[in-house]
């Protein structure tokens, strides 16, 4: 119903999103304009009159030539881009480790409850409705296809609210009759795929069936949130959250078991030596050469991992022996667009960080280089090399003229985004 475009206001330079009412002909055709615009009137309205840290912020609403607007905060993440999910939903996405699933469904169902205690039913909760701001704070968005509850609206019967695989099954059946119960469905469905990069496909299968961190016993909790009967799951977005909360209690315990016990060597995984040089020039790389160029697979997943042999120089700088790089250990403290990551590095060569002006910022070969496979048993006792504030990293290649390439150090991909979008940097420099 409407294209979302970045914006950057004048003189101050700050960037936000705009969704411009630009309706397709079908749709037009099928609810009238009059309908549409009162549609996207009452979405804005419905976001603005909320104030929640799990809701986006509307800035503004207006028209501009003959069409309706609104703007509201950018925020260059969300979930659907984070795990993967392409235009073909059913196709396998990445998995999210345990803590951080659990951590993103509960401020999703915190951002629900507040919506529901005043009587509005999103009926569309997917990964991609999902802003993820630069703090990991989730943000609910696109509220289109909300309604209040008990409102009857009598769509047309063509029309199908909500989004395949994560609409609740009697929504899909009757739009209308979706209580707060429909939205704890789709949030459970974002659930399952992200602890198991899979659908809950009928019929729906165990998710330890497909993740070893998870336990046999906790499956019925998971299970719970996508039942076809809406009496059968969780009564109330609070009731979910605690239910949550209670796993993540469980999940705590069974690494603290783990990482108490003698070694089972969890976690093992190929490693190849460094090559004789890894690539170290900046370049400009478009997404279909990136798989033959980084040696990515079709989610932007490494094949295999540096065999690395790190050396703590400082409290400041790890030397790798295996790939002859020096690293810092951070890197700037809160995230940067692109051009700033630039400057930083300028600032840590003038100021001769660590005894040395060649710091630059690393390509995706070398961002690679120290990325390590998603933890598995063990693996979650390893004391993290870096420092784990700057998860989301820039590198120095290009894209496209307008974007950059950037890894995820925790989720373990690379993908790209505009310049203007904000990550950390860290330095890298070959050691003399």
């Amino acid at each position: 119903m409407g294209k979302v475009f970045k914006i950057e206001y004048p003189v101050t330079g700050k960037i936000a999103a705009l969704k411009l009412l630009d309706p397709n002909p079908f749709l037009l055709s099928l609810l009238g304009k009059e309908d549409i615009e009162e549609m996207f009137t009452r979405e804005a309205v419905t976001m603005a009159g909320i104030r929640h840290p799990n809701i986006v912020d509307i800035l503004d609403f207006d028209r501009f030539d003959g069409k309706l607007y609104y703007i509201m905060s950018f925020y260059c993440n969300n979930l659907g881009l984070m795990i993967g999910e392409g235009y073909e939903t059913d196709h396998e996405s990445r998995i999210v480790p345990v803590e951080r699933a659990l951590f993103y469904s509960i401020q999703t169902l915190k951002g629900l409850s507040r919506l529901h205690e005043d009587g509005i039913i999103h009926r569309d909760i997917k990964p991609f409705n999902l802003l993820v701001t630069d703090f990991d704070t989730v943000k609910i968005c696109d509220f289109g296809l909300s309604k209040l509850r008990g409102e009857i609206r009598k769509d047309p019967e063509s029309l199908k609210i909500g989004s395949p695989h994560y609409a609740a099954p009697e929504q899909e059946k009757d739009p209308d009759s979706a209580d707060a119960r429909s939205d704890l469905y789709s949030a459970g469905v974002m659930l399952y795929r992200m602890l198991t990069g899979r659908l809950p496909m009928k019929p729906v299968a165990s998710p330890s069936q497909f993740n070893p961190d998870l336990d046999k016993d906790w499956d019925d909790w998971f299970l719970r949130a996508v039942r076809r009967k809406p009496e059968e799951r969780y009564a109330s977005a609070g009731a979910f959250v605690e239910a949550l909360e209670t796993v993540k209690g469980m999940w705590l315990q069974k690494k603290e078991r783990i990482c108490s016990a003698p070694s089972l060597l969890f976690g093992e995984h190929d490693t190849v030596k460094a090559p004789f040089a890894i690539r170290s020039k900046p370049e400009k790389i478009s997404r279909d050469k990136a798989s033959e160029t980084f040696h990515v697979d079709h989610l932007m997943r490494p094949f295999h991992f540096m065999d690395n042999s790190f050396i703590r120089l400082s409290p400041d700088v790890i030397f790798d022996e295996a790939t002859n790089l020096l690293w810092q250990v951070s890197g700037t403290r809160f995230p940067v667009n692109w051009e700033n990551a630039h400057q930083y590095i300028g600032r840590l060569n003038r100021d001769a960080f660590h005894g040395y002006k060649s710091w630059r910022m690393p390509t995706i070969n070398e961002l690679l280089s120290i990325l390590s496979p998603l933890p598995k048993g063990e693996g979650h006792c390893a004391d993290p090399i870096f420092d784990q504030t700057q998860k989301w990293l820039w590198s120095c290649d290009r894209c496209t003229f307008i974007s950059a390439w950037y890894m995820s150090l925790d989720l373990g991909f690379i993908s790209f985004n505009d310049r203007s979008s904000y990550y950390y940097v860290k330095g890298v420099c070959s050691k003399p």
